[in-house]
């Protein structure tokens, strides 16, 4: 079970200057440069007010720079069920779930829009999808209301199997029905028959492969696939694939701490393992 995170997103056929903005909001997030990602998110927002994707990007920003905030990001967290699942309370700022929700809230309507003209508009489900997406890990994470979170995850779900009924190369999507096989299969047995997901075994191997799809081949989540790997890797204690992810993702984000701090952590482990003989 990890975060779902949000972060997002291809305009399938955009203009290169429009690319370029994305790309470079996304590097700075992936970066932990969160004033600097919202400055390419308020451009791109000015340039194309009426594109569903450019809030679902600044919400991403928001709900990011929350979970490091609140230390959820870290890999202890999401390696405990406990910590995940538990009831210790968390003080959200107001602030930034305010604006977080106002452009879930925007990117939403702009998509009913594009969806109100044709019901398959492949840029308004992805919007949807990752803004439910962000929707559940705030109120799962945040909020610590796992069970209403559900809701949410279903239709993040739902948006993601629909768009790529429509567009089965829309690998980007894919990172979100990963992850949707890794949280049920996560699950106890009892639990999946009340826990229904379209088109979903509860396969982890399945999980593992979108991922690895998303993170060969995605446009724009394929650095936040590897990230989602190294947690799913540590979870079912394969710590040397942890360790090949992170050490890449640091190179590639040098700028980004928590990367560092993660892979040093993970390289100690299998050092230790390697050191007893286990």
């Amino acid at each position: 079970m990890t975060v779902r995170l949000l972060l997002a997103i291809a305009v399938w056929s955009a203009p290169l200057l429009r690319a370029d903005e994305i790309a470079s909001g996304l590097r700075r997030l992936y970066n932990f440069d969160f004033a600097g990602a919202h400055k390419h998110m308020d451009a791109f927002i000015a340039a194309h007010p009426d594109d569903p994707t450019g809030y679902a990007f600044r919400a991403s920003v928001y709900l990011f720079y929350e979970l490091d905030r609140l230390r959820i990001l870290q890999s202890d967290f999401f390696a405990d069920d406990k910590k995940i699942s538990g009831k210790e309370k968390l003080q959200p700022d107001e602030q930034i779930r305010s604006r977080f929700f106002a452009a879930v809230d925007k990117s939403q309507a702009l998509a009913d829009q594009r969806i109100a003209r044709n019901p398959y508009d492949q840029k308004a489900l992805f919007a949807y999808c990752l803004t439910e997406g962000m929707r559940t890990d705030y109120t799962a994470f945040v909020e610590k209301k796992q069970l209403r979170s559900l809701s949410s995850a279903r239709k993040s779900h739902n948006y993601a199997v629909a768009l790529l009924k429509q567009n089965p190369d829309f690998v980007d999507a894919y990172l979100t029905t990963g992850l949707t096989e890794y949280m049920v299969g996560s699950l106890p047995f009892f639990i999946r028959w009340f826990v229904k997901f379209e088109h979903t075994k509860g396969s982890k191997e399945q999980a593992v492969i979108n991922l690895e799809k998303v993170a060969s081949h995605g446009k724009y989540l394929g650095p936040f696939a590897r990230i989602l790997l190294s947690v799913i890797h540590l979870r079912e204690k394969r710590l040397p694939k942890t360790v090949e992810l992170l050490e890449g993702l640091t190179r590639e984000y040098p700028e980004n701490p928590l990367l560092r701090a993660e892979y040093e952590k993970a390289r100690k482990k299998v050092a230790g393992k390697a050191a007893t003989g286990g």
